[in-house]
């Protein structure tokens, strides 16, 4: 696949823009890395990627979900992973880099996103990722009971997470989906005074018995909107870990897990398809820290 000629090391960094079917996709160039890039989608960052160290994962969110693909298995054991919504790839290159030889799907509905992406920040051609240009829920229905060691959820629609991509229907999917110790993590975001985000934790409660949640305090204390990841399994997770690799990261965050965790849900009840609503809009500057 031919490369834009911007992206080349030593050319000038220029941003690109594209209609696609979420509204206007643009990369901005990193001032900070040579090949770093933003991309964002409707005026909403989606995702950061650095071409020249995939293993680096720039926004708090995406460092939470990288913390839970290092967790996911032994270190360097190559991992069955399928990414629900594609973004600029960052998750997917990031798991190809610190686990060579990892088998991953990408779906992502937006085929003009896909086709852009490809072709201004292409991916490694000895990676093993397959990008599907179909609805999350249609790609994941067409993965083999038990195949996946983790699942990765990332789909935002106008900033906002689809209602079909919520509900315990979904997340049965899912559960079908992984491996018996296998690993499931969302990116959700919320404001004040969460209820989405309860009603998530119970969705996935009635799914998985083992949860844990990371976020930002100031989210989790609903002073701000702002993104949760959401972390299931039917197997242990390492709840310990993960608390201290998300607390020692650059914007520290905090892990709930166990009775703080069924606390903080409030005793919200799980939402099934006929009751499923998309995730809240943000605020008009909910991103604007991330521009």
């Amino acid at each position: 696949m031919a490369r834009s000629r911007r992206r080349e090391r030593g050319a000038a960094a220029e941003a690109a823009s594209e209609v696609v079917g979420g509204g206007l996709a643009e990369l901005l160039p990193d001032p900070d890395r040579p090949r770093g890039w933003t991309l964002l989608v409707g005026g909403a960052p989606q995702s950061h990627v650095d071409l020249d160290d995939p293993g680096r994962l720039d926004f708090p969110y995406q460092r939470r979900l990288g913390h839970v693909a290092d967790l996911a298995g032994p270190p360097g054991r190559p991992l069955k992973v399928v990414h629900l919504g594609g973004g600029a790839f960052t998750l997917a290159r990031y798991v190809a880099a610190g686990r060579p030889r990892s088998t991953q799907q990408v779906v992502e509905v937006d085929a003009a996103l896909v086709a852009f992406v490809r072709r201004e920040l292409p991916l490694d051609p000895g990676a093993r990722v397959r990008v599907r240009a179909v609805d999350a829920r249609e790609g994941l229905a067409k993965v083999p009971d038990g195949w996946a060691d983790l699942v990765i959820a990332d789909v935002f629609s106008g900033a906002r997470t689809p209602a079909h991509l919520t509900s315990t229907e979904f997340l049965g999917e899912v559960r079908r989906a992984l491996a018996a110790d296998g690993t499931y993590a969302a990116n959700l975001t919320d404001g004040p005074p969460l209820a989405f985000l309860r009603g998530q934790i119970a969705t996935a409660a009635a799914l998985f018995p083992q949860l844990a949640l990371a976020a930002d305090p100031a989210v989790l204390r609903g002073r701000r909107f702002g993104n949760a990841i959401l972390v299931a399994s039917a197997a242990a997770l390492p709840v310990a870990e993960l608390t201290r690799r998300v607390a020692s990261d650059p914007h520290p965050g905090r892990v709930l897990a166990g009775r703080e965790l069924a606390d903080f849900s409030g005793g919200a009840k799980p939402v099934a398809d006929a009751q499923a609503i998309d995730s809240p809009a943000p605020p008009r500057d909910a991103f604007d820290d991330l521009k």
